[in-house]
């Protein structure tokens, strides 16, 4: 099956006074027809800004300085500014953390979807308008002919962001990524749709990345998963094998530190130290100063391999052994 994203080699780079920072640094992966792929890492591992970069929204002081980005065979950083357009919020689209990235706060929401429809399709404005409506109720907002009417104002941060995720939905994207857009929502409402956006790659062949910290939630939802570090994918492979039997000690060490995994009553288990700049990463790994695994052979920088199925961007390996998990 071909890979409706393949992005291979991907660098972006932010320059400053202070030097560069590498945000994203060699980084590979694809996504199929229908896949769900889990993308996590703590804050400032580079995630977001993955996702910024498919998409062409990074700005200046930031630059995609190389690799490729393939969607359905099409190179998105060798396109036209013109195409792009044609092609993002259609082909592509992004939800956000935060909804008003998408909302526009002075235009009302039937305003807003009707165009997000007339943009790239060639229907009425009433087929658009019905095609708005579908979208709010698939996302669980009720009443669904008054709040078209509503202002984003008028809606909590919750409903916000269903509106947000009903307007990535629209135009039947080939691919969404989505920026941990379920954070601000109630556990109901992000089951709700966690299952909508998992019934909807299934049953159209939609793509999907999702970026969180959250390891429940890709537990839950993905099909793979890539465990990113300071800019780089250090693991990745099928959700059932990674999070069960990781390799990378930056993975098994992000996985044992979930409470569910720690005697109770007892200190949270951690990694120790912290996410080194990165204006100033250290030479070769950059997990290497944190790892119990380290030796000398970890300041040369380790290229990715595979190993048990999964890919890998380490010199040691743990050994493959199930974690437990504790009451």
């Amino acid at each position: 099956m071909t890979a409706t994203l393949q992005v291979e080699n991907l660098q972006t780079h932010f320059f400053s006074r202070g030097g560069v920072a590498r945000a994203v640094d060699d980084v590979s992966f694809s996504v199929a027809p229908g896949q769900v792929m889990g993308l996590v890492g703590e804050s400032g591992s580079g995630k977001s800004m993955t996702g910024y970069s498919i998409m062409g929204l990074i700005d200046e002081p930031g630059k995609v300085v190389g690799g490729r980005i393939l969607l359905n065979g099409e190179d998105l950083r060798t396109i036209p500014a013109n195409r792009m357009r044609e092609i993002r919020g259609n082909r592509i689209a992004m939800i956000f953390q935060d909804p008003m990235m998408t909302l526009n706060p002075v235009l009302r929401i039937d305003t807003q979807m009707v165009e997000a429809v007339l943009a790239h399709q060639d229907v009425s404005k009433d087929a658009a308008l019905a095609l708005a409506r579908d979208a709010l109720v698939r996302v669980g907002i009720a009443a669904p002919d008054e709040r078209l009417h509503a202002y984003p104002h008028q809606f909590s941060g919750g409903m916000r962001q269903r509106v947000a995720i009903a307007i990535a939905l629209l135009n039947k994207p080939d691919l969404i990524i989505c920026d941990e857009p379920t954070t601000a929502l109630d556990v109901t409402i992000q089951g709700q749709i966690l299952f909508e956006m998992q019934k909807l790659c299934r049953e159209s062949g939609t793509a999907l990345i999702w970026i969180t910290h959250d390891l429940s939630v890709v537990a839950g939802l993905a099909d793979t998963v890539s465990v990113m570090y300071a800019g780089r994918i250090v693991e990745s492979g099928a959700v059932s094998q990674v999070l069960t039997q990781p390799r990378h000690p930056y993975t098994y060490g992000l996985i044992a530190s979930a409470p569910s995994r720690n005697p109770r009553g007892q200190p949270l288990r951690q990694i120790p130290g912290s996410t080194p700049s990165l204006l100033n990463l250290p030479s070769g790994c950059a997990f290497r100063d944190r790892c119990t695994h380290a030796t000398v052979e970890c300041s040369q920088t380790p290229e990715t391999r595979m190993v048990d199925n999964r890919a890998l961007r380490c010199f040691h390996p743990m050994a493959d052994a199930p974690l437990e998990v504790t009451s």
